[in-house]
């Protein structure tokens, strides 16, 4: 059961801008959300869907319909089977059974327990040919036999459609009254546009929205390692689809772009992105939440914060046995993790900036130590010896300290009854210190600690072991950055790190994340909800949502590396900057942070974000249905934010402090100022700033070009 948050004065209940749009009638609508990803786990917009579902359903109730591919074992481990409560549901159903098409029909076992119709690809590609000519008549789009993806997609779109149009005309059938029951349609992703696309060139009447979380060919363009953002404007994209060969799914996707009564994105730069490469600017912006109660710990964070360290603290002593010449106490953990996208996720400029620096730590002589990990998953066989070895020396030693412990207990215990200080040195006999110098033996080590965990089977042109080699990080005794690379992601059931995900990120103390092309960034948000500080970038949609929200991110634990207008190289420069400040921090200044950080929770919050679906809906049917459902089109977006203050108290950066030179992270200064996290709190919610339509530029500030109004 997901822990509740408390309504302290960290809350921002009660600051939250009104929803003034006029509330759907939902008793009279029928909602379908359609994703490749509904009970698949296969990326980001899993995540979206399924944290999302509980607000959505809360809202929508029994209405409220999610659709998708059928894959057994997903229906079997993940969907309770009944009947459809809706009779338009089950008559659709029942006709596209009759004519050889499997259905399934469920609740999704997650939050909010809401419905979900699975359809069996295979069961209906007999029709694919026949779907293809229809495809081609309908809109001129011609898809290779080749690409499974795309024609598994078109299999699905035709079904969907398919079985709107069944829905459509049951609902017209039963309309005595004139109020049938209208039907919206959200489809996410080009996988779920053949739906869309079918949809409306049949003149199915339904309220369409189609969201695109990342463009197609932005993701294959910015994999290529071109300046993706300053030359927007001059791609001839027609010839980069082409020559990438996936000139069909482009146009599958700016088809359903277009065909769309309303158009959404997930940020402000994807937006931008869309309006080159899909020829249409977005209507509205839907930014990526969370379900906080999943992640809130009842301000226990701090604690949990410091029980998972000391379990991470325990797989660095094992993996740096014979090495362990730096203090655990006085170490930093930082981490990257994602998908295994070098260029995109910024695993370049971040292993650039850690040699940076490694050279600024030594060079001011810091006793702080930077273990950093990278979280990404590889072409792997197995563990590597070495990395197994050294978590069973690491063992060994527990016992055997524990075996003397015990004996020595026993024997102070004995003596202290008798009313004598014992002899220390016939405490322990011979004995005891030969199974001692056994184990200090044992702990000797001739090689250098392993930079990967497992055997990599693309050692030699691995981008991240390669740049290593570069950079010349090899956890030798004089680096101050020491580097683990752990190419799988991580389970509680690994015999060399056994931590959930969750686990692990609470426990570190800060998420490196520069990425280059990241369309919303779910990495740093799950960091900020549960307190832990990140490293973001103004080209990702999380880092561009924080500096519209926060008049000093960086305060708040949020570091934004300007990789949009800034040279690759300053942008380096900034992210060093950003990291060796963060290593500059005393113990309690980073404790203020994480409490300042853990406070952005409700920022991103679907209780607070999931309104720009609202106003997206709404628009689509005041757009399909203008007779019914009335929306002024020149009216302003709805869709408001507030803007978080600089917080009352110092800054926790010690670039703003009187100190010249870095000082030990466990020394309190005595005239530190007083900090009572409530007050401040409470200052920050006074000094909230009006609400502000999002997307607007800042007054005094220029917009830049290419730069979207939405």
């Amino acid at each position: 059961m997901p822990l509740s948050r408390s309504l302290s004065m960290t809350s921002l209940s009660g600051v939250l801008p009104a929803w003034e749009e006029d509330e759907l009638p939902v008793e009279d609508l029928l909602l379908f959300e359609v994703a490749w990803e509904v009970t698949n786990k296969v990326g980001g917009i899993y995540t979206v869907i399924q944290t999302k579902a509980r607000i959505t359903t809360d809202e929508w109730g029994e209405n409220y319909y999610m659709m998708g591919p059928y894959f057994e074992h997903n229906f079997k481990t993940q969907v309770e089977g009944c009947e459809p409560p809706n009779p338009a549901i089950r008559k659709a159903m029942d006709s596209l059974i009759h004519n050889g098409c499997q259905v399934h029909f469920g609740r999704w076992l997650i939050e909010g327990s809401p419905y979900v119709i699975l359809f069996d690809i295979g069961s209906a590609a007999w029709n694919l040919d026949r779907w293809k000519g229809d495809l081609w008549d309908t809109c001129n789009i011609g898809l290779p036999y080749h690409d499974r993806e795309a024609n598994d997609s078109l299999i699905l779109g035709s079904l969907i459609a398919w079985f709107f149009k069944e829905v459509s005309c049951f609902l017209c059938t039963i309309d005595h009254l004139g109020d049938k029951p209208n039907i919206i349609g959200h489809f996410h992703e080009w996988q779920a546009g053949p739906g869309l696309i079918l949809a409306r060139s049949r003149k199915i009447p339904m309220a369409t929205v189609f969201t695109t979380h990342a463009t197609l060919l932005g993701r294959y363009l910015c994999a290529g390692n071109v300046d993706f953002y300053n030359n927007l404007d001059k791609f001839d994209i027609d010839k980069e689809a082409g020559e990438r060969q996936i000139y069909h799914r482009y146009c599958l996707e700016r088809a359903a772009v277009h065909c769309s009564h309303v158009f959404t994105t997930v940020s402000q730069i994807t937006a931008v992105e869309a309006n080159h490469m899909l020829h249409r600017k977005p209507d509205v912006v839907t930014p990526n939440g969370l379900n906080v109660k999943k992640f809130s710990a009842m301000h226990e964070f701090q604690n949990l914060h410091s029980t998972n360290k000391v379990r991470i603290q325990e797989f660095v002593r094992g993996h740096f046995y014979g090495h362990l010449d730096f203090n655990l106490d006085k170490t930093l953990f930082f981490f990257i993790a994602g998908r295994y996208e070098f260029s995109n996720k910024g695993a370049d400029i971040f292993l650039e900036s850690l040699s940076r620096l490694n050279y600024l730590l030594r060079v001011h002589r810091n006793d702080m130590t930077v273990v950093v990990f990278f979280i990404m998953p590889a072409k792997t066989n197995n563990f590597n010896v070495e990395s197994l070895k050294g978590q069973a020396v690491r063992k060994q030693l527990w016992d055997t300290a524990h075996t003397v412990k015990e004996k020595f207990g026993k024997k102070l215990y004995g003596a202290l009854l008798k009313g004598q200080i014992p002899d220390m040195n016939s405490i322990l006999d011979r004995d005891d210190f030969t199974i001692m110098k056994r184990a200090i033996y044992a702990t000797q080590r001739h090689s250098l600690p392993p930079v990967t965990t497992h055997n990599m089977l693309e050692d030699s042109t691995d981008p991240i072991l390669s740049n290593v080699r570069r950079i010349g990080l090899f956890n030798s005794r004089n680096d101050r950055v020491k580097i683990i690379f752990h190419p799988e992601f991580l389970s509680s059931t690994s015999p060399l790190l056994p931590m959930d995900y969750e686990d692990f990120v609470r426990g570190c103390n800060l998420g490196v994340f520069p990425s280059y092309y990241e369309p919303w960034g779910y990495t740093p948000g799950e960091c900020t909800v549960m307190g832990i500080p990140s490293v973001t970038t103004n080209l990702s949609g999380f880092g561009c949502f924080m500096e519209e929200h926060i008049s000093d991110p960086a305060a708040y634990g949020i570091y934004i590396v300007d990789r949009r207008f800034r040279a690759p190289e300053e942008s380096c420069n900034q992210l060093t900057q950003f990291m060796f400040s963060f290593c500059q921090q005393s113990r309690r200044q980073r404790i203020i942070q994480r409490n300042r950080t853990e406070r952005l929770s409700d920022l991103l919050d679907w209780r607070y974000l999931g309104r720009f679906y609202i106003h997206a809906r709404h628009l689509a049917l005041s757009r399909a249905f203008p007779d019914k459902f009335k929306m002024d089109p020149m009216a302003p977006l709805r869709t408001e934010g507030f803007r978080y203050p600089r917080p009352y108290s110092v800054p926790p950066s010690p670039s703003a402090s009187l100190h010249s030179t870095p000082h030990h992270s466990d020394v309190e200064d005595e005239d530190d100022e007083p900090y009572d996290e409530d007050e401040e709190a409470e200052r920050d919610r006074l000094n909230i700033k009006p609400p502000f339509v999002l997307g607007a530029v800042p007054e005094g500030k220029k917009k830049q070009p290419g730069e979207s109004g939405n």
